[in-house]
């Protein structure tokens, strides 16, 4: 474990903020203090925890995986314990992006660490990434290309100033590739040529839009990069830089070395050695692919992307996310003006239920966030109709399930996929924890949206009431509402059917 210091005890703790990044090859967890627009690093501990190299063949994380990290997370909760709940992220990439059990490990890590882990997507991974790597430039208006080279997987960012414009997340790395070409240990000849030509077949889908007519300057980010880059520079290359030479002089010292475990290079951590040749011949291959000639260490990584991302004020960080949905159904087709419809009535439900339902500043943090998660769900309840309008629910769950947007953790958008999925139709088919008053509530005032709008109209809600009595939701409407919207009352009486096939029921009234 690499430890700079200890958290001060006379450092005010809501001055501090802590990020915790799970990578494939190693966890990390960076404390700062932010003042004046910048955070100055209090704390910095690392672990070489390897989960990558132990998914098993049927990508699950093995116990002893599971094992090391949670030790390591109990010792990161350890130096974070205390620190206000808004001012720490852990996340978690390409590992757990792909192992089937990630959920028994996230709820083993969240009383490990003391702390929610999420588990983000490959391009929110790269947004991130170049958030911390810009933060940490001096500013100028050159275009810049960052590459990322991961255990699991390889992101590349194209950016401009503090905004990354364009994003891809790749999964090949350092772990996986040493983990299919030099398996058996040889730093052969064969091996090294195999692993590059496998690497720039499957870096090529993504070739043409970082290619040098799109950035000025070319930057690597932490992992692999920087790595090369230390080991270049005992031998006598430029400081910060890697260049084609050094990669050349790099993988014939590796070749002549013949074994992994006979490596002697200056430079090289011994949690590196295991991984070195698979990230070096992925390099190679990026460089082949884009021409490079240079890159630039970058001082910043995704940790600092967390932790520039906690200090982001609220409106911008809505306004991400926002942007992702109007991207997402813009790109479907959806009607905006019935979603915003579905969303405005969703909301108005949603509210009537949620009165004095939540007492002090964390809940009240909480509802905030669920309002905003029904809003997106409803925005985007009709992208599946774009595939078929038969079982669209099915298609547009598939498609927010599945889709990387920016600024979404791959549980926030599964939340959204289940509301998607739930918003019509049968309730028995949705995989839910429908103990979870929040998710219910949710979900009951997203589907009483979709039939209050099913003329695809703006409904008047004018003297509705809308509570709940134990398990039981209490819908009252004025007694004409049965002649004037028969369709509407014929599908409430539908909705009443699907509620008491659950643990939940929905009552629906009329009063004069």
């Amino acid at each position: 474990m690499q430890n700079d210091n200890t958290v001060s005890s006379n450092q005010p703790l809501e001055t501090l903020l802590a990020a915790v990044d799970l990578g494939s090859n190693s966890f990390r967890l960076e404390i700062g203090r932010y003042n004046n627009g910048q955070i100055h690093r209090v704390d910095y501990l690392k672990e070489a925890v390897r989960q990558g190299g132990d998914l098993d063949a049927e990508r699950n994380l093995r116990p002893e995986a599971i094992e090391r990290g949670l030790k390591c997370l109990a010792r990161f909760g350890e130096a974070i314990k205390n620190l206000p709940k808004q001012n720490v992220r852990a996340v978690a990439t390409q590992t757990l992006r792909e192992a089937k059990n990630r959920d028994e490990f996230l709820k083993l890590a969240k009383k490990a660490l003391g702390y929610e882990v999420e588990v983000i997507s490959g391009v929110e991974e790269a947004r991130l990434i170049y958030q911390g790597v810009s933060r940490l430039l001096p500013q100028s208006d050159e275009r810049r290309l960052v590459i990322d080279i991961g255990g699991r997987s390889t992101e590349f960012i194209l950016g401009h100033h503090l905004t990354a414009e364009t994003t891809d997340s790749l999964r090949v790395g350092s772990v996986t590739w040493s983990l299919k070409y030099f398996a058996d240990g040889q730093l052969s000849e064969r091996n090294f040529e195999r692993a590059e030509i496998a690497a720039e077949s499957f870096l090529d889908a993504v070739a043409d839009n970082y290619q040098p007519t799109y950035w000025d300057v070319a930057y690597g980010a932490s992992g692999t990069v920087g790595a090369i880059a230390e080991i270049l520079a005992a031998a006598g290359f430029a400081e910060d830089t890697v260049t084609r030479k050094g990669l050349a002089w790099l993988r014939a010292q590796l070749i002549k070395a013949k074994t992994i475990d006979k490596i002697e290079l200056i430079g090289l951590k011994e949690d590196r050695k295991a991984v070195i040749a698979g990230g070096l011949s992925v390099l190679i291959g990026i460089f082949d692919l884009l021409k490079l000639d240079t890159l630039i260490v970058a001082k910043g990584a995704l940790r600092h992307g967390l932790l520039y991302d906690m200090r982001q004020e609220d409106a911008v960080s809505k306004d991400l996310r926002d942007s992702s949905i109007n991207h997402l159904i813009a790109r479907f087709g959806v009607n905006i003006k019935h979603a915003t419809n579905v969303a405005k009535v969703a909301l108005s439900f949603f509210n009537l239920l949620a009165t004095n339902m939540f007492e002090n500043e964390e809940d009240r943090q909480n509802l905030h966030m669920l309002k905003q998660k029904l809003g997106w769900a409803a925005m985007c309840h009709e992208v599946g109709s774009a595939i078929s309008h038969s079982e669209s629910q099915k298609h547009g769950a598939y498609i927010v399930d599945n889709t990387e947007l920016m600024g979404f953790s791959q549980s926030e958008l599964h939340r959204l996929s289940l509301l998607v999925l739930g918003h019509c139709g049968k309730l028995k088919k949705l995989d839910a924890d429908f103990s979870d008053e929040g998710f219910v509530y949710q979900l009951i005032s997203l589907r009483l949206a979709v039939i209050f709008c099913h003329s695809r109209s703006m409904p008047v809600l004018k003297n509705i009431t809308f509570e709940r009595a134990e398990n039981t939701f209490l819908l009252s409407l004025p007694s004409a509402w049965q002649q004037a919207f028969p369709q509407t009352s014929y599908l409430l009486e539908e909705e009443v059917l699907a509620w008491n096939k659950t643990d939940w029921s929905l009552i629906v009234s009329t009063k004069n």
